[in-house]
């Protein structure tokens, strides 16, 4: 028996109804895609961690969901995971005519009209129309969405040529968080607050960075000095509530400058 073989099968005791795991018996397609998201989650902390061991352990956690998704759906008679993989390797193929087919591509560029083409057909297929803003998906984390939805604009040409007019953008949309912080409506703030954020990821884009990344690195690096922040005051002998705003800044830039 193969690994998988014996994955799928273990997954089948889980759910079978007599004998079977009560949780797992539980569970249904929305109540376990918090846990796949959480997985994933887990899985990119341990890639950024570099451990391999670590990115082996994750990336069968994150296997573990494919395949009770794959259960919830032989269970319906919709779909078994034999199924699931000959969908993903089909749109492999279909994506891909110029390694599996005849087609010929001449550079990068009609790589990617020969993809947009492809996507378009699908989604034609799907009844989903012909935008190709159609298919992002909604429960895409915001910043990544934002990013997502910028380079599909930007495929047929929405798009700064440089980043003058980024930086231009970003400015103008602090400057109109700003008006709508005076006048205290918070409807229009948090408005004016998503288009400034969305600016921002737009920045990103075009640095070719990730802004989820960069913001977790942002995350890690508050929270590393932050801690650093905890010990030196613990190791005085006093809390953190009797610093004072000036004393904890001035603690941080210790800290920032020992780094």
């Amino acid at each position: 028996m193969t690994q998988l073989a014996r994955l799928l099968d273990i997954m089948r005791r889980l759910r079978d109804p007599d004998g079977g795991c009560p949780w797992d018996q539980a569970q249904d397609f929305a109540s376990i895609v918090p846990h796949t998201l959480e997985e994933a989650y887990e899985l990119a902390d341990a890639i950024n961690g570099g451990d391999r061991c670590e990115i082996r352990d994750e990336l069968g956690d994150l296997l573990f969901q494919v395949v009770f998704y794959a259960q919830l759906g032989k269970e319906e008679g919709a779909f078994d995971f034999d199924a699931v993989a000959k969908a993903i390797s089909d749109k492999l193929v279909r994506r891909h005519p110029h390694v599996f087919g005849e087609q010929k591509v001449a550079d990068s560029e009609q790589l990617k009209a020969n993809w947009e083409a492809i996507k378009a057909e699908e989604r034609a297929g799907k009844g989903q129309g012909d935008s190709v803003l159609n298919d992002v998906p909604k429960a895409l984390p915001a910043l990544s969405r934002s990013v997502k939805l910028q380079k599909r604009a930007a495929r047929v040409g929405f798009d700064w040529d440089d980043l003058t007019p980024v930086f231009d953008k970003i400015h103008e949309e602090i400057a109109e968080v700003q008006v709508e912080v005076a006048k205290g409506d918070i409807d229009r703030m948090e408005d004016e607050l998503g288009d400034l954020l969305f600016a921002v990821t737009n920045l990103a884009r075009h640095l070719k960075l990730d802004p989820e990344a960069a913001l977790r690195r942002a995350n890690g690096k508050f929270e590393r000095r932050f801690r650093a922040i905890e010990q030196r005051v613990a190791a005085a002998g006093e809390t953190m509530s009797e610093q004072g705003l000036a004393r904890l800044e001035a603690h941080w830039q210790a800290v920032k400058a020992c780094e």
